[in-house]
């Protein structure tokens, strides 16, 4: 899995997460991030062969 793509997945992903759990409150932004960095992490890995890598 190449470095650029997971280091793009949590960037948007934690961006995403936490631009979501902010209209909550700043826990639920945390976790927000944590679960959507997570998550394209998860997506990276999951399509890695169609990402080049």
């Amino acid at each position: 899995m190449p470095r650029f793509h997971v280091f793009i997945a949590l960037n948007v992903g934690g961006g995403v997460g936490w631009w979501a759990g902010d209209y909550v409150g700043i826990w639920t932004a945390l976790f927000g991030s944590a679960a959507g960095a997570l998550l394209c992490i998860w997506l990276v890995w999951r399509f890695r062969e169609y990402l080049g890598g």
